[in-house]
């Protein structure tokens, strides 16, 4: 089961940018990796085992300034571990809900919105070519490769052509779109073993609608 898989290979545990919030870590990091492959079957990396730059990012951004997503329907596109989400939810956002494709990714992020008392709904799909409305739709570290940022990117501006915010939290991974608004710009601490450096500069944009 995916929730026990999450609870084996994670110590609960305060985010480093964001300690209000606990989120279920991996120990050690290479290892989980092995581990999600054992099985023989194909795998995506466990993203959702890692405090990313982008998502402490986003999720310091939204608990230092609450009104952006209070009393707001909230999309956190490809959540990972759920810390954007959970982060969203605390900060009085509702109806939250968390999507990606990972069915591990989903149940780490169920057990982090409970860790921390929060509501947070899971969404299990391909959400990139649809069309619903969100208040705000939040994303971090989602440019990270170029087929990724490919389909991420139509996604977002159409978002805010229907009057979407739309936030992401990037450390300047290597395919960040032009053309952005800046938000916020932070130091975050990350896991050098993952990163090769114990800190990311890492900056909250915001996604318009194109011209």
């Amino acid at each position: 089961m995916p929730l026990d898989f999450v609870r084996a290979h994670t110590t609960l545990a305060p985010v480093p940018f964001v300690p209000e919030l606990l989120l279920s870590q991996a120990r050690e990091p290479i290892a989980l990796w092995e581990a999600t492959e054992a099985s023989g079957t194909p795998q995506p990396p466990p993203f959702w085992a890692f405090a990313w730059a982008g998502g402490q990012a986003l999720a310091r951004h939204l608990l230092d300034d609450p009104d952006l997503v209070a009393g707001r329907s909230v999309l956190d596109l490809a959540t990972g571990s759920g810390l954007v989400a959970v982060a969203a939810a605390r900060a009085g956002a509702a109806p939250v809900i968390a999507n990606d494709i990972d069915p591990y990714s989903l149940a780490a992020a169920r057990a982090n919105a409970e860790a921390n008392g929060v509501k947070v709904e899971t969404v299990e799909a391909d959400l990139l070519d649809t069309d619903d409305k969100y208040g705000v739709v939040l994303a971090g570290d989602v440019f990270y490769s170029r087929e990724m940022a490919g389909r991420v990117l139509p996604f977002l501006h159409r978002a805010a052509g229907r009057g979407s915010l739309v936030l992401v939290g990037d450390p300047g991974r290597a395919y960040l779109p032009e053309g952005l608004i800046e938000r916020a710009v932070y130091e975050v601490p990350v896991s050098e073993e993952l990163e090769s450096v114990p800190v990311r500069r890492t900056t909250v944009w915001q996604v318009t609608a194109p011209r």
